[in-house]
């Protein structure tokens, strides 16, 4: 008896020179496929239909792979956790995701995953930030060329960077072209789209990292199915001291002026009462949504959405978190500094108030780079952003953040902690300063990220 595999247009095509073989009955996710008289499985099921085939009484013919072994070596020395975040995937037939602080080395470790397989890896990653920071050190490291999908290029080599965005457009098409891909900030394969490009490609071998693996919407538990589960963990405490800066977190209150008192109680609440009326208890997103929807035809929950996100503005953008902003600036005029906030509009109008460099999504990839180098050079020693540069970017090294506003995400506070947590030269601690505003919502909000 001889079992075929192939791969097809990001499924496997499954067949059997009987023509009746119980033996495909047994394999994870095949079904009959009517139209090409065969079977076929999503490519994701080809680690384990390999697996199970091992054990079955039949000669396998398998050409899934158009693969050739590639020769990759690192000239990292792992740190001691590192080489046990490794060891723990390598452990786990090679798959399953590594959770680790911002500014500990996942691209590293990646690196040395990449080296101990030597097989062709496509790496997946959310940005162009992130694309081009990726092609450098894989072009830094590897003796090989290295290929590119997304920023205007399309270009594919054994070793492979892509956005999401380009891995989800011809997921079907280089699904049997990498052994291996690596998924940078996994925790963004649980969107709806996404999941497809773990769904078509075949590679066995799947590494996931991520500084914060769950997700609020239950996702990350189909992040598990596709790439495999969390395999390792280590969070900021345990680093902190010696592999990452010691850190402190202060929390600074700031009163609303009277006005926006007066403002705020006013439209937060016209938004309370209407949830209350209407028996929205806000116990998961869907509730929200729900609100939302109201609001396309009831005038009422248009109006109770609206208050909602001024009562959100006012808190968030309040004049006295500028005024200690400012306090702030004056106390750390020696140190390197990032301002985060959750309005653009916010980050300019600061900008220009206390002339600090800006970056948000409206700043262009040149002068992104441009006040990146510069900040790393040391002729900026502080700059501010809105959202952009909480995720994946190489940020230079900061040793004090000012939290402004933001979601009540853990994974974002989580994120914007590790970017002043690069070990110093001097042995300093890094500062991070959450400027809240008293007796608001927000403080609900800064609880729940931490």
């Amino acid at each position: 008896m001889t079992i075929t595999l192939g791969f097809e247009d990001g499924t496997l095509r499954v067949e059997s020179d009987r023509e009746s073989d119980p033996a495909l009955d047994s394999l994870p996710g095949v079904e009959a496929d009517p139209r090409s008289e065969t079977a076929r499985a999503p490519a994701h099921h080809y680690a384990a239909i390999r697996d199970v085939l091992r054990h079955v009484d039949a000669d396998v013919a398998d050409t899934v792979l158009d693969t050739e072994p590639v020769s990759l070596a690192t000239s990292y020395e792992l740190r001691e956790y590192q080489q046990d975040a490794l060891d723990a995937w390598l452990d786990n037939n090679r798959r399953g995701v590594l959770e680790l602080p911002t500014g500990a080395g996942k691209t590293v470790i990646a690196l040395a995953a990449m080296a101990a397989c030597d097989e062709p890896t496509l790496v997946v990653v959310p940005t162009i930030d992130l694309l081009e920071q990726w092609q450098r050190e894989l072009e830094t490291e590897f003796e090989a060329p290295i290929g590119r999908l997304g920023g205007g290029e399309q270009r594919v080599e054994a070793v492979t960077v892509a956005t999401y965005d380009s891995s989800y457009l011809r997921a079907d098409e280089l699904g049997d072209r990498f052994g291996l891909v690596v998924f940078d900030e996994v925790h963004h394969l649980g969107a709806e789209g996404y999941q497809d490009i773990a769904r078509l490609l075949a590679a066995p071998d799947r590494l996931g990292l991520t500084a914060t693996f769950e997700r609020p919407d239950g996702a990350h538990e189909t992040v598990a199915d596709l790439v495999g589960s969390r395999v390792y963990t280590i969070d900021t405490d345990e680093l902190a001291g010696d592999h990452l800066a010691p850190y402190e977190i202060r929390r600074i209150e700031v009163e609303l002026t009277p006005e926006e008192r007066a403002e705020y109680d006013e439209v937060q609440g016209t938004f309370v009462d209407y949830v209350r009326d209407s028996n929205i208890n806000f116990t998961s997103g869907s509730d929200y949504l729900q609100l939302v929807k109201r609001s396309g035809n009831d005038p009422q929950a248009r109006e109770a959405l609206l208050a909602k996100q001024r009562a959100r503005e006012i808190m968030m953008n309040a004049a006295n978190k500028r005024r200690q902003l400012g306090r702030i600036l004056d106390r750390h005029r020696e140190d390197r500094l990032i301002v985060f906030t959750a309005h653009t509009q916010l980050v300019y109008d600061l900008s220009e108030r206390f002339l600090i460099p800006a970056i948000t999504n409206e700043t262009g990839a040149n002068e992104r780079r441009e006040i990146l180098e510069r900040f790393r050079d040391g002729e900026y020693s502080r700059i501010i952003t809105a959202n952009v540069l909480d995720e994946g970017v190489d940020v230079p090294d900061a040793n004090v953040g000012v939290v402004l506003s933001g979601s009540g995400s853990e994974r974002e506070f989580t994120q914007r902690l590790g970017r002043i947590l690069r070990p110093k030269a001097d042995g300093g601690r890094a500062i991070l300063y959450e400027l809240v505003s008293s007796e608001t919502a927000e403080e609900r909000v800064a609880q729940r990220r931490r």
